[in-house]
């Protein structure tokens, strides 16, 4: 059995004018054909959907029912044209991006809000996960993006593009407790307390231009705490637990006993950047990608840091 959609409009409009002529002539066609097309629309369905008389001719019960279900679907049907071009510019669809925890402190926040306000109808799956995690689940395609901290492995460099967005400076988290020490601007005050800091495999570069900061100043930190995640690391900031370098973006997170300080020796910076696999050809992504003022497809990259 196949229906078709011109059958349920030659179907509605005699329903509506309940006469074949009048129906034809709306319909710009002639009453024969009009009421063939009817007939064989009831032999597919199994039912009249019209009682007939030389007179006049009414709907039956079944006729009833078709009615609003042949304006949903032909409505549907209508919708389909606009439907496809909003997908195809972006309009509608779906983004899956990750992010580290910095990020949730710097860009992430500004790039959604302008991206919501101009996409409102695109959904979004936020994921925070750490760098290492995100690699992995761009490599298996998981996610459409990442805003993560670089290098990309090698590896990953033939499958993966990189674009950096943001880069800012290190400034030193301590408990408030500490804060009245003679220079207080010198990371090297502060030589006895411990290093809360990211285990080095989620976040390499970070972590080597943290030490690189205490190796300059010529402290061997001792690690107290690792923590995957900004929130925690400042947490245990709170708790007295130690010391912490981060980006100059997280003093937007507040914490009760917490102090931020700039130290001017620190010639040290954090690079947060987009990764997306080169093969994805989602337009909702290069709109994203637009947004940040990344062009999606750009020179093949052999080695990123």
């Amino acid at each position: 059995m196949t229906i078709e959609l011109r059958q349920l409009r030659y179907f509605l409009a005699v329903a509506e004018e309940m006469h074949f002529g009048r129906a034809a002539k709306k319909l710009h066609m002639t009453q024969p054909p009009l009421s063939q097309a009817i007939q064989i629309l009831e032999a597919n369905l199994g039912t009249p959907l019209f009682t007939r008389s030389t007179r006049s001719i009414a709907l039956t019960s079944a006729g009833l029912a078709l009615i609003p279900e042949a304006s949903r679907l032909l409505a549907q049907a209508d919708s389909l044209p606009r439907l496809v071009q909003r997908a195809a510019s972006g309009e509608t669809g779906h983004l899956s991006l990750a992010f580290v925890s910095i990020a949730d402190y710097s860009v992430l926040p500004p790039y959604l809000r302008q991206f919501r306000q101009h996409h409102h109808e695109v959904s979004i799956e936020l994921r925070e996960a750490t760098s290492d995690l995100q690699l992995s689940l761009l490599e298996n395609s998981e996610i459409d993006a990442g805003l993560l901290i670089p290098p990309i492995p090698d590896k990953l460099s033939e499958i993966l593009e990189y674009q950096k967005v943001l880069s800012e400076p290190l400034i030193l988290a301590l408990p408030d407790a500490y804060t009245k020490r003679k220079n207080p601007d010198s990371l090297i005050t502060y030589k006895d307390l411990p290093l809360i800091i990211f285990p080095r495999k989620i976040a390499p570069a970070l972590y080597d231009t943290i030490f690189a900061c205490f190796r300059e100043a010529g402290i061997t930190p001792e690690i107290s705490q690792e923590a995957i995640q900004m929130q925690t690391i400042i947490g245990l900031v709170s708790a007295g637990m130690g010391i912490a370098l981060v980006p100059q973006s997280v003093s937007n997170l507040k914490r009760p006993g917490v102090v931020y300080q700039v130290l001017p020796e620190l010639n040290a910076t954090v690079e947060i950047g987009i990764a997306w696999r080169r093969e994805n050809t989602s337009t909702v992504l290069k709109t994203f990608l637009a947004l940040l003022q990344i062009k999606p497809h750009t020179p093949k990259i052999r080695k990123i840091y």
